[in-house]
């Protein structure tokens, strides 16, 4: 066998894709498995959406290569959507560029802005995909503590004492993933003046600001943040269009050519209809997604309910779409994850695979309906632990 990279011997299968392996297993055998461990949205995105895309599949350029920028009424109608829900204008033409799912924004952003041993800030705990495009592109992976007595928050102070002589990104989360934080403005504030003061590109991953949260916020709302920030933004969760793959990346015209250089390399652009589709997301009504918020919040209700029957703790102001718990410290974090999976059919996420700041907490989704939810507290009320 051809022997693999080197920067491979940092990175392990993705956790989530090698558990779920066992967890269809499981399910495959005849076990009534409920899998509360992903952020996969079960309701469907709004009706124009389908309509969209069906209308489109008529148009004569629908099945030709598309532009790497995507098409202008997309950008335009991403331009739109900042301005109403985060009173942001951006320029269509220059600085929104739409990705295939944000994840893709993670990688591109970094290849564009990296160079072999320079440093990255990452959160801990965070998303693990932050550490492994790190090491994919030859750079160090520096983490920084959030701490729940902190708000799950940078400390800044802390940050300042810490070697940034290599630092050239830095990545932040807020609302934070996976603990539903959130960041008030001049908590913001605070974030871009550091990135400023350190000359170090900050990007703000954006994907739940609309789950649960009554304050959207953007990093792009800060005056000269575009100078020093970037933000991802994806259609997954806000619109349930998860496998849709559809993102963004908001930020200077300069910061986006770099970025573009890297992606107009990696695709050939997005399917037509995929962009009709989520042009007619992004024009939604904000009363949809105050309906959809109603059903995750009966949703919540739910798990805060599974969560105490399991002795644990949660934060009540926290958004997105996970509950974020501290169990009882007589348990090990894996190892109740895996009784929970072994006794109950129901599989949870551990903290720990997020970072070391994640032992002692495990994450629950919302996205299960009522009734499973309910399945899940009936078969915790009969387990022994």
């Amino acid at each position: 066998m051809t022997a693999p990279a080197a920067h491979l011997t940092h990175i392990q299968e993705y956790y989530f894709s090698q558990k779920l392996r066992e967890v269809n297993q499981r399910i495959a055998s005849g076990k009534p498995v409920i899998n509360l461990g992903i952020g996969s949205p079960d309701l469907s995105p709004p009706a124009e959406v389908g309509i969209a895309l069906t209308a489109s599949l008529s148009h004569p350029k629908a099945h030709m290569y598309q532009s790497y920028q995507g098409l202008p009424e997309l950008r335009q109608a991403m331009a739109s959507f900042y301005q109403t829900h985060f009173n942001t204008t951006l320029d269509p033409q220059t600085e929104i560029l739409p990705l295939m799912g944000s994840k893709e924004g993670i990688f591109h952003i970094s290849k564009a802005f990296l160079n072999p041993g320079d440093a990255v800030l990452i959160p801990n705990p965070g998303y693990p995909t932050y550490t492994s495009v790190a090491y994919l592109n030859h750079a160090k992976p520096i983490y920084y503590d959030l701490r729940a007595d902190k708000g799950w928050l940078p400390d800044f102070d802390a940050l300042e004492k810490t070697d940034l002589t290599n630092v050239k990104l830095m990545w932040v989360s807020y609302p934070h993933m996976p603990t539903g934080a959130n960041a008030t403005k001049k908590d913001i504030e605070k974030m871009v003046a550091f990135a400023k003061k350190h000359q170090i590109l900050m990007v703000n991953d954006n994907p739940y600001s609309f789950i649960l949260n009554a304050n959207p916020t953007s990093i792009l709302e800060i005056a000269d943040a575009r100078e020093h920030a970037l933000e991802l933004n994806s259609l997954s969760k806000t619109f349930n269009m998860a496998g849709w793959r559809v993102g963004m990346v908001l930020g200077s015209q300069a910061h986006l050519q770099e970025v573009l250089k890297v992606k107009s390399n990696m695709d050939s652009g997005m399917f037509y209809g995929i962009q009709q589709g989520a042009i007619a997301a992004l024009k939604t009504s904000k009363k949809w997604l105050e309906n959809q918020n109603e059903t995750y919040r009966r949703r919540r209700e739910k798990v805060w309910e599974i969560a105490r029957v399991l002795g644990c703790t949660y934060d009540e102001d926290a958004s997105g779409l996970f509950v974020w718990a501290k169990h009882p410290d007589k348990y090990d974090t894996l190892a109740l994850v895996d009784t929970l999976l072994y006794k109950a059919d129901v599989f949870v996420a551990p903290g720990t695979i997020f970072g070391s700041n994640g032992n002692g907490y495990i994450r629950f989704s919302l996205c299960v309906d009522i009734e499973q939810l309910q399945a899940v507290n009936d078969r915790f009320l009969n387990l022994s632990l």
